[in-house]
């Protein structure tokens, strides 16, 4: 549990209780969770899959994806979200493998375990990025999917992940983020081939605050994610 820092654990402990709750902090990810999930399909079927999600939280993406046919991990250092995460289950009636660990320890104990692993919105938070991304790749078989999420270091992203969704439109708890984590994707593709993972699409991901409603945009300058699939 080296690669953890224990602000950014905190303020995610402190509102684990309105996660489910889709008018929350939280509304962002279920908004975007369509998107992401049409997007993950878009590259590999779902179903039947062997999935594991770093960083699942409440299991927002993590129910999704076991909608949809996959068998799912989730994997997750918060113990309040992971056990609002087993709660839902009881709600949803779905079938989700939630574990208290670090990615670097699962991968340790289960390597090439997995034919898609998924990393939204938790490589801006650790202290060691990097590792993270080598865990995923670790985890995955070869031929095997691995799919992250983030937001770049650009003043825009400045502007409209910190200002703008934190202060001005309030979507978000003030304090959720800290510009000089956001990542490039210069660095998360640059990681992400040293460790086995070929980059296959970079997507953006962007916010209209008049309709307020999220889309799939080619623009990358703010909140965007990578595909890529582990050399065989």
């Amino acid at each position: 549990m080296t690669n953890v820092d224990p602000l950014e654990l905190a303020k995610f402990e402190e509102h684990a209780h309105h996660w489910w709750d889709p008018t929350s902090e939280f509304r962002p990810l279920h908004e975007i969770n369509p998107l992401r999930l049409s997007w993950i399909e878009s590259h590999v079927p779902l179903a039947g899959k062997r999935v594991l999600d770093v960083g699942c939280g409440g299991g927002i993406l993590a129910e999704g994806m076991a909608r949809r046919g996959a068998r799912v991990t989730g994997i997750d250092l918060s113990a309040a979200a992971l056990e609002v995460a087993k709660l839902h289950l009881l709600e949803s009636g779905l079938s989700v493998n939630y574990r208290l660990e670090s990615a670097e320890a699962h991968a340790a104990a289960h390597p090439g375990a997995y034919e898609i692993v998924t990393c939204m919105e938790l490589l801006e938070h650790v202290p060691e990025p990097e590792s993270i991304v080598a865990a995923c790749a670790a985890a995955l078989a070869p031929g095997g999917w691995a799919f992250f999420a983030t937001i770049n270091r650009t003043p825009k992203a400045y502007l409209h992940a910190i200002l703008g969704a934190e202060y001005l439109l309030r979507l978000l708890p003030r304090g959720t983020h800290d510009y000089a984590k956001f990542i490039r994707p210069s660095e998360l593709t640059h990681w992400a081939r040293a460790n086995g993972l070929e980059p296959v699409a970079l997507q953006g991901l962007g916010y209209n605050p008049l309709t307020k409603t999220y889309r799939l945009i080619e623009e990358t300058a703010v909140n965007y994610m990578l595909a890529t699939r582990k050399v065989a």
